[in-house]
């Protein structure tokens, strides 16, 4: 075996810069939110914020809570959200707040669920909405935009004054949920303009501890604003000819550079003329922490270029962002949605539009963690193994700098960093790239990493690390006022009372290693039984799968530890669970005495290790297969192109496509009910009845629809599908996974998902 024998010294940071910067909040605020150079603070104590994107106006407000119980479920402290100018301003002077545009309603529901909110205010936001969210009357009355032109600002000052309206007594100081607020998005040159933004809304009396604006692509962010960045493994807005973007390898990278100066790049240069290229990166900033808003939850597609970004991509990329350094990790998106219809018809960013790409119609699914439908998604599993272990250590993680290294000699090279606060921390070492570019194994791994006052060789035998996987092990940690974990090749995922619970990772054998050098055998394999006993802690040892089903939520009045085989959120006191398996385990730590079930049987199933088991079995739901019968013939229309940089146009004319009736079958009570197809062509759109429900460009993923608004109509109607086939000769780029597919249509499997939802209680003893 090879060995590579890595000495690393690390040495303590230095303190942080305060009071330096025109954020956070006054002395004797309660709950006082702060900004430091390097982290932020609350209540006195750090803070590791953690934030998804997740759109009201894209969702259907009776789903808001499920979307939101998720979130909280999968680690978030906070969601972002965009103001869309055009959602609430359809007609000059017009303001609707209504229905799913209820923007205090969402906030306060956020609050109910434990999470804070930062306002993306706009005016200009994007997000793939038509004009980047400006109202189509204002487009029209030919205004400098973006700039601090008298005649723009004369609106965007009643426009901010409606969403601080709607934020009334629900901002941080006030008790409520809002945080902060962030002004347009992705301006790049006009630093005095973002500064008047902030003017405004404060001028109009909103006072949020923080106040962001995004800073890649080398934007020239005003000092009273904190810069967010973001980092994605992909880009839709790449070109057909661009097998795999050029910045995408660095974000699975340690490194402390934030920028990024290719997101966003292609309408940068589309609509000012300005190549990423030619812009002016913005140079390490040690004055304020590095935060994200933007972590890439999953991709877009557009009708030219489509990815296929994977959860271990997601996964990765998130990690190694903590590896380098973040102080706030963000994810955008955290939640599908459905692009909203008005009177110009579905409001997507399009070509038409300016735009240099089109993006579907109705879809915004963007493969998040939560889908468009509420389709929950591995990487909302895998984040959430991350987001555990910040919610435990998050108060030491933002504190602890991060040295970084590997790399630089090829990417043969490991890559590690360590994340210190002088005398503990945890190393990270990678061998994860997409497999458009993998990384090989690495051979006699071993880490040498020196504190001030000891050193820590981990593993203590050098180990083989498979291909394809990142590690974060604990250095130094301690489990009791006097016991000591020097250090172990898992995991730390979370602690509940005297338990510690880590996580295995497949191929790589756990050590476990304690203060004063004792190796710690375990007594079985890695597993939910996997339990090591000490002197005043327990030790329990996940294997990869299990650690994939955990989870940590309220029940009955204090936090437990929750293994389930479906998703599982907190709602009222008990457990809402959402399942498409007619039986499901969940097994719960400390266990109540008993649980009962709305909706559903529970069966006590005995115990496992330190948990007790239960099986939930819910009647109806679960796939019921469809017959369909394959497309017939079907004409592609001439491809076309247009936009400002002259890209592949979505077709627009169906007169030669494909048309296929489902028949559905009774949708029973099932509490959400999906059309699933695996299906290959070109693009796709959906009817019930004459109404427009659905649409998909093919990328190599199922395309699900959502029946359950429209039970009366699917029964009196079915589904109607409009196909068009796929053609090589195009030129739409699909990732080489599924590049190999035939011309023409095919339908490989229509399914209904029936999905029932479950309300677990403990039943007082």
């Amino acid at each position: 075996m090879h060995e590579q024998a890595h000495d690393l010294r690390i040495f303590a940071p230095e303190p942080p810069l305060r009071g330096h910067l025109p954020f956070g909040e006054p002395p004797g605020t309660p709950d006082r939110i702060e900004v430091t150079s390097r982290w932020f603070e609350r209540g006195g104590r750090p803070w590791f914020p953690i934030t998804g994107e997740i759109h009201y106006a894209r969702i259907p407000r009776e789903r808001w809570s499920e979307v939101l119980g998720h979130a909280r479920a999968g680690g978030l402290d906070s969601v972002a959200t965009y103001v869309f100018w055009a959602a609430h301003e359809p007609e000059p002077g017009r303001f609707d707040w209504t229905g799913n545009r209820d923007l205090r309603a969402f906030i306060q529901l956020a609050a109910a669920h434990g999470l804070d909110v930062i306002v993306r205010m706009g005016p200009w936001g994007h997000g793939e909405y038509r004009y980047g969210g400006f109202p189509d009357w204002l487009i029209e009355r030919g205004l400098k935009t973006r700039t601090d032109d008298p005649d723009y600002l004369a609106l965007v000052r009643p426009l901010y004054a409606q969403i601080i309206a709607q934020l009334d007594g629900l901002t941080h100081a006030e008790g409520g949920p809002v945080v902060g607020a962030q002004v347009d998005n992705e301006l790049y040159d006009q630093p005095g303009h973002l500064a008047t933004l902030r003017e405004i809304a404060e001028d109009l009396g909103l006072r949020v501890p923080f106040w962001t604006a995004t800073g890649w692509g080398g934007a020239q962010v005003p000092d009273t604003l904190l810069p967010v960045y973001s980092a994605y493994s992909e880009g839709f807005w790449e070109d057909s000819t661009v097998e795999w973007p050029a910045f995408a390898p660095f974000h699975f990278r340690y490194s402390e550079v934030r920028d990024d100066l290719t997101v966003g790049a292609d309408l940068r240069e589309a609509l000012d003329g300005i190549a990423a290229e030619a812009a002016e990166p913005l140079k390490h900033d040690d004055r304020t922490p590095f935060a994200t808003c933007e972590l890439g939850g999953g991709m877009h597609v557009a009708y030219h270029r489509r990815p296929l970004v994977s959860p271990e991509d997601v996964a990765n990329l998130a990690l190694a962002k903590i590896g380098s350094g973040s102080a706030w990790q963000g994810y955008y998106m955290y939640a599908g949605g459905t692009q909203r219809t008005g009177a110009h018809g579905t409001e997507q960013e399009s070509q038409a539009t300016g735009y240099p790409n089109d993006v579907p119609a109705l879809s915004y699914d963007f493969h998040a963690p939560i889908g468009e439908h509420g389709q929950i998604r591995p990487h909302h599993h895998a984040l959430r193994r991350q987001h555990l272990w910040l919610q435990a250590e998050g108060r030491r993680i933002a504190v602890m700098a991060s040295t970084v290294g590997g790399g630089d000699e090829g990417p043969d090279e490991l890559r590690w960093a360590v994340r210190s606060d002088g005398r503990s921390g945890y190393l990270f070492t990678t061998t994860y790239q997409p497999p458009k570019r993998p990384l090989a194994a690495q051979s006699g791994v071993q880490f040498t990493v020196r504190f001030d006052d000891a050193e820590v060789t981990v593993p203590t035998k050098p180990i083989d690390l498979p291909a394809g996987v990142s590690v974060v092990w604990p250095l130094r940690y301690s489990l009791t006022d006097t016991l000591e974990l020097r250090s172990a090749t898992a995991q730390l995922l979370t602690r509940l009372d005297d338990l510690v619970v880590l996580a295995a990772t497949d191929g790589v054998p756990v050590e476990i290693v304690l203060g004063d050098g004792t190796l710690v055998d375990l007594p079985a394999a890695p597993g939910p039984d996997c339990l090591i006993d000490l002197d005043g802690v327990r030790l329990l040892i996940l294997d990869d799968a299990s650690a994939n089903r955990l989870y940590r939520l309220p029940l009955a009045g204090r936090d437990r530890l929750v293994l389930a085989d479906a998703p599982v959120y907190a709602e009222d006191g008990g457990l809402a669970l959402h399942t498409d398996h007619e039986e499901v385990a969940v097994a719960v730590l400390p266990a109540p005495d008993a649980l009962e079930a709305e909706g559903a049987q529970v069966e006590a199933a005995g115990t496992e290790g330190p948990w007790t088991r239960w099986t939930i079995t819910t009647p109806g739901v679960g796939p019921v297969p469809l017959d369909v019968d394959q497309p017939g013939p079907a004409t592609a229309p001439e491809p076309r192109r247009g936009g400002p940089m002259n890209r592949l146009s979505a077709p627009t004319d169906y007169s030669g496509a494909a048309q296929v009736h489902l028949a559905v079958p009774d949708l029973g009570a099932a509490d959400r009910t999906l059309l699933r197809l695996d299906w290959t062509g070109d693009t796709g759109r959906a009817y019930i009845g004459d109404a427009f429900v659905s649409d998909h460009f093919w990328h190599g993923r199922v395309w699900d629809l959502d029946l359950s608004a429209h039970r009366d109509a699917v029964a009196a109607h079915g589904v109607r599908l409009e196909l068009l086939p796929w053609r090589r000769s195009t030129g739409v780029w699909v990732d080489p996974s599924v590049r190999d597919v035939e011309d023409g249509i095919t339908i490989r499997s229509a399914t209904i998902v029936r999905i029932g939802k479950v309300i677990l209680r403990a039943v007082p003893s």
